[in-house]
């Protein structure tokens, strides 16, 4: 055989081995890819026995738990926003009229890119972090699901779906929270139910044990970096 068929051949071989490569990986992603959820923003709870904490006259029990910088605005239209110009030390904007034990909590959030947040449940105002609990926020559109996702109790269960819409677009947490049962729902979707008097041994990060965590709390938002949007914060206490 030829130099010159030999080079074809060669080249040939060459060029059907990359398409064969490439159409592989195409269709091993399609095949292998598990579908995800379409979700949608769920309805804000108007009925009897909820509580719109960001009504005009509870605006003005939203504060900064931490310290004296002017960290966030309740805008006219009742969103709140959380500059998200500093990341050390963490910072938090608390509804600072009263506590929660057992309750429901709808509230809508957006993000910037790569920007961090949280809801913190049944939270100490002089330890957030060990003496309470996040349900994260995070900005982490497309990526698969982790114990640090949106959606997650941050650094302990990991959603069952990544629901996150894309930057800029809105998106909703249905929370319940009844003695030690916690449900997420994340744009309409079930991503996390778990108990936590069920866990007994430190977990994580945190070197307490969830279970022993404290019955009632402040509703706290994290700042973390990164410019955040809340809106519609309504609660409705069961207990």
């Amino acid at each position: 055989m030829g130099k010159k068929k030999i080079f074809l051949l060669m080249l040939i071989v060459l060029v059907l081995g990359i398409y064969i490569g490439v159409n592989f990986f195409y269709w091993a992603d399609k095949i292998l890819r598990k579908p995800i959820p379409i979700g949608e923003i769920t309805k804000v709870p108007d009925e009897e026995g909820w509580i719109d904490l960001l009504s005009p006259e509870n605006r003005g029990h939203w504060k900064n738990v931490t310290d004296d910088m002017n960290i966030f605005e309740i805008q006219d239209d009742g969103v709140l926003h959380i500059f998200g110009k500093t990341w050390y030390p963490l910072r938090y904007v608390g509804f600072s009229q009263r506590t929660f034990s057992d309750f429901q909590l709808h509230l809508e959030f957006k993000l910037t890119k790569r920007a961090n947040s949280g809801v913190f449940l049944r939270s100490q105002i002089n330890d957030p972090v060990y003496r309470g609990f996040e349900i994260q926020v995070l900005e982490d559109y497309g990526k698969p699901p982790n114990k640090n996702s949106c959606g997650a109790i941050y650094d302990i269960t990991t959603p069952m779906y990544n629901m996150s819409f894309p930057v800029g677009q809105w998106n909703s947490y249905d929370i319940t929270l009844q003695e030690s049962e916690v449900k997420v729902v994340m744009n309409g979707w079930l991503i996390v139910h778990t108990f936590l008097d069920k866990m007994t041994t430190p977990l994580g990060k945190f070197p307490v044990a969830y279970a022993s965590l404290p019955k009632e709390g402040y509703l706290l938002l994290q700042d973390h970096g990164g410019e955040v949007w809340y809106r519609n914060i309504r609660i409705k206490p069961l207990s």
